[in-house]
């Protein structure tokens, strides 16, 4: 990659929108993207330098860490062609890993004496990872038991080709310094990582012309379901409800009291309680109608 042109210290001045800077006695570069990564090294130190010096939230302050941004992007392309074989977009690959480059940026400190470039992997790498790690597994699973299933697959690899066999769990443990129940828990977490979609065409036996999917051997139709959304819609219903007729329906259908019951505690026949009754439910059914139609 061409090394970027250098300007005169005294042209620095302003930055790409032509703002004024006071970004000091630095040294201009055209595109700062453009700088080569063994410019960059060099630059970089003078620009942290000058950052130390300035007031955060000022345009000098945004102006120099904005170049320092763009000119160690090629740390970012170097640690994201480590996981090109993943198959991910790599220019998801690549924002991610520019979210590690900012970090890096803004927590480096030059009095450690320690190279920008060995200060900034770990972190980019550290979030192409994080990236993966939540993004590619179909079900979430505990940091743990993602890290074991790695060592688990390694494990069954080594003791495959040692035994010219499938491992069994023990040998697995015994190998992996664990638990049974330990390798049991990452076999299992390990189903996580991929999934099918129930929708999918089956083949084979069971499956006709393709016609078949998963979801029509596996599950059932779970009826209290229905209730769970029958009773979120029939909360705010009863909330509107009075005193009294929240009462009357707790004493008929909680307490499972009689008519005449609850007519003794109200002091009303129990006719006049079988109409209120009749009205409530009537007031709940029409709201819970109105809601049905709405969705």
């Amino acid at each position: 990659m061409a090394t970027a042109a250098v300007r005169p210290e005294a042209e620095l001045t302003k930055d790409s929108t032509g703002t004024s800077t006071d970004a000091g006695s630095l040294p201009g570069v055209g595109d700062a993207r453009d700088v080569a990564p063994r410019d960059a090294r060099e630059l970089s130190r003078r620009f942290f330098r000058r950052l130390a010096e300035l007031e955060e939230g000022t345009h000098g302050y945004q102006y120099v860490r904005n170049t320092l941004i763009e000119m160690n992007m090629s740390l970012v392309r170097f640690a994201a062609g480590r996981f090109r074989s993943r198959g991910d977009d790599m220019e998801d690959v690549v924002q991610t890993g520019m979210i590690g480059l900012i970090k890096a940026i803004d927590r480096f400190d030059l009095s450690r004496e320690v190279e920008f470039t060995s200060f900034a992997l770990p972190y980019i790498v550290g979030e192409i990872k994080r990236f993966f790690r939540d993004t590619t597994w179909a079900v979430h699973v505990p940091r743990r038991l993602q890290e074991l299933r790695v060592e688990l697959a390694r494990a069954r690899d080594e003791l495959a080709a040692r035994l010219d066999r499938e491992p069994t769990v023990a040998e697995l443990a015994t190998l992996m310094d664990l638990s049974d129940d330990e390798v049991v828990e990452a076999q299992l977490a390990s189903n996580g990582y991929n999934s099918a979609s129930l929708d999918a065409a089956l083949t084979g036996d069971g499956a006709e012309d393709g016609e078949a999917v998963l979801a029509d051997f596996i599950g059932v139709e779970e009826q209290r379901l229905e209730l769970v959304e029958d009773f979120r819609s029939l909360a705010p219903l009863m909330a509107d409800l009075g005193e009294r007729d929240r009462r009357i329906l707790h004493l008929r259908f909680v307490e499972e009291a009689t008519q005449a019951e609850i007519g003794k505690q109200l002091g009303c026949s129990q006719m006049h309680v079988s109409r209120l009754i009749k009205h409530i439910l009537t007031r709940l059914r029409e709201g819970m109608l109105g809601e049905l139609g709405c969705a």
